[in-house]
């Protein structure tokens, strides 16, 4: 059952996005991305844990988390503003030029390895939590025609935020299956803090 809701949703994000991303200028979003470039870096690597490195991550994900912020289904009040004079042809051009940057490395807390790598890798059968990798690949670069994101290279502090954020439901923007929440839900907060640090060590294949 699981594999077969994978699929339909790969499915159905990839024809929503599969015309927009092949319009998208890479070049003008460059233009378009430099006031991004305060929070999340010139090349999309911010140099602050809070704000997430937007470098390397796949175009589908970045156009809807825009998408989702401006429309106000996910709250980031100092995007709002940024984003309110974009059109989705902007959006995408931004998108497309971040998803040509190479996120950069980095390392994971030694100590917490080998818990974050069988949360990653395995999940917990026990309570139903399935495996990331199953959605965001093994590396952790994700799966752009479903639209999942990468998670490898990823600030731990930002990926720890997000996790909370979703096991609260002060986040909830990840679809009518609502995935996020129900496996972060069900994880402490040390195993949260384990995966985060173990995808930020992660190359994404590179």
């Amino acid at each position: 059952m699981n594999k077969l809701v994978f699929s339909l949703v790969s499915l159905l994000l990839s024809a929503a996005f599969s015309s927009s991303a092949l319009a998208a200028d890479a070049e003008a979003g460059e233009q378009k991305a430099a006031v991004c470039a305060a929070c999340h870096g010139a090349d999309g690597n911010s140099s602050i844990a809070e704000n997430p490195k937007l470098a390397g991550q796949n175009a589908n994900y970045l156009v809807k988390q825009m998408l989702d912020i401006k429309e106000d289904r996910r709250e980031v009040p100092l995007m709002e503003g940024m984003l309110a004079g974009m059109d989705e042809a902007d959006l995408e051009d931004i998108a497309a030029f971040y998803a040509e940057q190479e996120i950069t490395l980095e390392g994971a807390d030694p100590d917490l390895v080998e818990q974050g790598r069988q949360l990653y890798r395995s999940g917990i059968a026990d309570l139903g939590v399935t495996a990331c990798s199953a959605c965001h690949s093994p590396t952790g670069k994700g799966n752009a025609q479903a639209g999942f994101p990468a998670l490898g290279g990823q600030h731990a502090g930002y990926t720890d935020a997000q996790m909370r954020a979703f096991r609260s439901g002060e986040r909830d923007n990840d679809g009518r299956a609502a995935m996020m929440r129900t496996v972060s839900e069900r994880l402490t907060d040390s195993e949260i803090e384990a995966l985060s640090s173990y995808i930020s060590g992660l190359s994404g294949g590179r």
